[in-house]
């Protein structure tokens, strides 16, 4: 079975932390600015705000893969 889980790509993140705004659970951006995905599997309850993490994402660098 495989598993939905959200990537980064850290040639284009900028680490603004606007997917920390919006799920701190799953994404962290420590105080030197590194980005985190603390839960990087994909389940119900965090299947919303990951999906509007990778839509908001300024750079694109988030995104949603199949394991």
């Amino acid at each position: 079975m495989s598993r939905r889980q959200v990537v980064v790509d850290y040639g284009l993140c900028e680490s603004n932390a606007i997917c920390m705004g919006i799920n701190p659970e799953v994404f962290h951006v420590d105080d030197d600015d590194n980005l985190f995905i603390l839960k990087p599997d994909i389940t119900a309850e965090t299947e919303h705000d990951v999906a509007e993490a990778v839509r908001r994402c300024p750079r694109q660098a988030l995104a949603i893969v199949d394991d």
